[in-house]
């Protein structure tokens, strides 16, 4: 995404104080994927437990850290041992800035190396020009090198005035929006909070003019009008009131009704352009969730709701078929954030479980049925009789009802009852209680009395039809297929394949990016619930993967009277817990 939208990338090096921390094998594995402009700019001073600070390759300064963990820095020169490394890692890193500009590349050739002033404004330009990927070592718990990865986003990183934000025309055409101080105020949603107790919580970037507080702004997205109290700066959990936010700065805004991230705020005049929307990953799974209370029920949805506004990579949504409440995410740790953001902002509880799997039915056979429902009461009876002939269609094809009656064997007001009695039935299922797919129900004869006729007896006709025809139309299972892409250094290709395999998955094809395999399959939808879990024991926590819907195809017979077996099962602790 990064490379896609030309964004200046910094490396952070974290962690050099654990065990087996290695500076050399942590560029080794970044050039292999990133290539060779992926250069440090700092070396660390120590190794492992004994890492003490942070040698400055531009400046050639010595930034030594206290033990107490307070991250105030001692300057001084490089240590002995290793100016040796740090004039060779100085050297390649002039060469590095040289070669990512023409003029300074001449300069080197003639000089052989460059001064400070050009080492400093090179790298700027190679660093927005995403020609090299400077690497700084830093340790968070210990707090070492921390403000200097501060101090390097000021020095190295392109402001917003020196970089436009890209935009779309009335015309359709994509332009730059330049960050202007003058002019009407103009603001990007890019981050909206669910608090508690202050509400929703909007983050901005001010892109033109300033945003002031206690003022009343247009949503260019929404086209409504907004009205702004306090405008906050943040600086973490701090925020200082201020009667105006500047362009190129960032600020939020509390309680506002109608906006939300990726919105444009301000003057209508202001731009003239539309932002694009920020695109965020689909999610890549899914667990069922129960309230672990049913005073909880009410309040799950709209505690959802305020987080999705916060995190729009989660979704939410009850699925059809199950009635579960699906909560889906990027990952098992990132669902288990979500639930425990439920739990400690909105004080909702919930369990998770694996979602069940939405099997469908099928017939693999023509017949022909007979439906007759007859009921002799006192008065009035009932009587309905039709015969259907059921035929199996194509994949996707869900469910086709003709009429093919002549002659008045059945009058044409009781034909829509006899297709709700076998719609009603066919979401019941016949084998294991799933809805029955990909079939046509044609009913072509039947007998109806003048008097105790009616729609609820051909409703009844329609649905026992439905009953003796599954039982001669060879009914079989269908589950959901995957695509499935999975992504992971390329020493784990062979494994990961060889597990996809024995999932049932069939291997689509196989790409290289850099030391990253991208492996593509077609995966059971049953076969993928657990499949997070082993992935990131197999690959240490290096690799991913994401799929989406494919199809539906027939279950193994091997499998078939497991499922059966399983969801009857299922069925009757339900209904014992609702006796």
């Amino acid at each position: 995404a990064a490379s896609e939208l030309s964004v200046p990338r910094l490396i952070v090096l974290n962690r050099l104080d654990r065990e087996r921390a290695s500076l050399e094998r942590s560029l080794d594995s970044l050039r292999s994927v990133f290539g060779r402009t992926v250069i440090p700019i700092q070396l660390p001073i120590g190794e492992e437990k004994n890492l003490k600070g942070i040698v400055d390759l531009v400046t050639m300064r010595a930034w030594t850290y206290p033990a107490d963990g307070s991250g105030k820095p001692t300057e001084g020169d490089v240590p002995a041992d290793l100016a040796g490394a740090a004039q060779t890692g100085r050297e390649a890193l002039i060469e590095m800035v040289a070669e990512a500009d023409d003029a300074l590349m001449e300069k080197f050739f003639d000089a052989g190396t460059l001064t400070q002033d050009e080492l400093s404004g090179g790298l700027k330009r190679a660093i927005a020009a995403s020609r090299v990927f400077p690497v700084l070592c830093t340790s968070a718990t210990a707090n070492i090198g921390m403000q200097p990865v501060l101090d390097a986003l000021v020095t190295y990183v392109p402001s917003p005035v020196e970089r436009p934000l890209k935009a779309r025309s009335a015309e359709g055409e994509d332009i730059d929006v330049p960050t202007r101080e003058s002019g009407p105020p103009a603001a990007f949603v890019w981050k909206t909070v669910a608090d508690p107790f202050a509400g929703r919580i909007t983050m901005f970037r001010v892109l033109s003019g300033s945003v002031k507080a206690d003022s009343t702004v247009h949503n260019l997205s929404k086209d409504t009008q907004e009205r702004l109290g306090h405008v906050v700066l943040l600086q973490g959990k701090t925020q200082a009131a201020v009667p105006e936010i500047r362009a190129g700065d960032i600020g939020a805004v509390a309680k506002l009704k109608e906006t939300q991230t990726s919105d444009t705020i301000g003057d209508p005049k202001a731009l003239g352009a539309k932002i694009p929307p920020i695109r965020f990953p689909e999610p890549v799974i899914s667990y069922a969730i129960e309230p672990k209370s049913r005073g909880d029920e009410e309040k799950i949805s709209t505690a959802l709701h305020r987080l999705q506004e916060e995190d729009p990579t989660i979704s939410y949504n009850r699925d059809p078929q199950t009635k579960e409440l699906l909560l889906a995410g990027q990952g098992q740790s990132h669902i288990e954030v979500t639930v425990a953001k439920l739990k400690r902002r909105f004080g909702v509880e919930v369990t998770l479980r694996p979602p069940r799997i939405p099997y469908r039915e099928t017939i693999t056979a023509a017949t022909e049925a007979h439906g007759r429902h007859k009921k002799q009461t006192g008065g009035h009876g009932q009587f309905g009789d039709c015969k259907v002939k059921f035929e199996p269609l194509p994949r996707g094809s869900d469910f086709e009802f003709v009429d093919d009656i002549f002659g008045g064997a059945i009058p044409r007001q009781f034909i829509p009852a006899v297709e709700k009695g076998i719609q009603d039935a066919r979401l019941r299922g016949f084998l294991a209680g799933y809805p029955m797919v990909d079939f046509r129900a044609t009913v072509f004869d039947g007998s109806f009395h003048a008097v105790d006729s009616n729609e609820l007896s051909f409703k009844m006709a329609g649905s026992l039809a439905f009953k003796d025809g599954m039982s001669r139309a060879r009914p079989t299972l269908l589950e959901p297929v995957m695509n499935v892409e999975v992504y992971a250094p390329s020493d784990f290709a062979g494994d990961l394949m060889g597990d996809l395999n024995s999932r049932r998955g069939r291997i689509g094809g196989m790409d290289t990016r850099g030391a990253t395999t991208i492996i593509r399959a077609k995966v059971p939808m049953a076969e993928m619930l657990t499949y997070e879990q082993h992935l990131t024991s197999a690959t240490g926590g290096r690799g991913s993967y994401h799929m989406e819907f494919s199809h539906y195809e027939e279950v193994p017979a091997h499998l078939h009277a497991k499922i059966v077996a399983a969801s009857k099962a299922e069925r009757g602790a339900e209904a014992t817990e609702e006796v």
